[in-house]
């Protein structure tokens, strides 16, 4: 979304640029808010004793801050870098360069459909952020599902050409998790059931992009994946195709049992 005109709340976590670096502290922008600046004393930099602060943070460098501390009659904010787990990094960047392109994505649409950036917040962007969380998340849905905004209640001329730049754009994201089956059968013909049961389970892609896939690892057991949106979805799946291959060999004389591999 566009850079914010007012200042970040305690606890909030920011995108910050290293401004200048003073051997006290260093002085950084707020990537996401119009015009505001920080500060890191030199105590917030690093745990333990910090010698040459340099070692730590440089002009230039995109780094994520935990905020202390906001005054805006004074315009200060000040900053904490050594709260910052590796974990809270990864994901605010994530976050931040998610919206980066959405931004991007949103000047495309902001085109077809005749406005600026700031009418389409007006009329209809900042709606999308309430309902998703996130700018981006909306186009992100809509690249999953393309009748995610009409599902939802979502009408205009705009819709269309919102959808269209999110298909265009970006992947629809997927999750993949696996299992085990083990499948016997006591038949002179078991291995045709097996094969038939495993038939079963396996699954092509559909509209939601949901498919499952057997592996053969060696008998009597074989990894079964499942591709879904989220782990919800993969989770249902995978125990649903399960039992379809374990009811089938059962039927057919034999037995299965599944076991669920963990997550990586």
């Amino acid at each position: 979304m566009p850079k914010r005109e007012e200042y970040p709340e305690i606890g909030d976590l920011v995108v910050c640029t290293v401004q200048n670096v003073k051997n006290f502290g260093a002085f950084c922008s707020l990537d996401e808010f119009e015009g505001k600046e920080g500060f890191i004393h030199i105590t917030e930099v690093a745990t333990g004793w910090v010698k040459y602060i340099r070692d730590h943070v440089r002009e230039g460098q995109k780094i994520v801050c935990k905020v202390l501390s906001v005054d805006p009659s004074k315009g200060y904010v000040d900053l904490s870098l050594k709260v910052i787990n590796d974990h809270q990094r990864r994901e605010k960047i994530h976050l931040w360069k998610d919206e980066a392109k959405a931004q991007k994505l949103l000047e495309i649409v902001a085109g077809k459909v005749g406005r600026t950036i700031d009418k389409c917040y007006e009329e209809f962007c900042d709606d999308l952020v309430e309902s998703y969380g996130t700018l981006y998340r909306a186009f992100e849905e809509c690249a999953i599902n393309k009748k995610a905004l009409e599902e939802t209640g979502y009408k205009g001329e705009w819709v269309k050409d919102f959808v269209a730049v999110a298909t265009e754009n970006i992947e629809p994201p997927f999750v993949d998790i696996a299992g085990h089956l083990e499948l016997v059968c006591y038949l002179p013909d078991g291995i045709n059931h097996i094969k038939a049961a495993l038939a079963q389970a396996e699954k092509k892609p559909g509209k939601d992009g949901t498919e499952v896939t057997i592996q053969y690892i060696g008998a009597p057991k074989y990894r079964i994946i499942v591709k879904a949106k989220n782990y919800k979805t993969a989770e249902d799946v995978i125990i649903k195709a399960s039992d379809k291959a374990i009811s089938y060999v059962s039927k057919h004389g034999g037995e299965g049992k599944f076991s669920r591999e963990a997550k990586k």
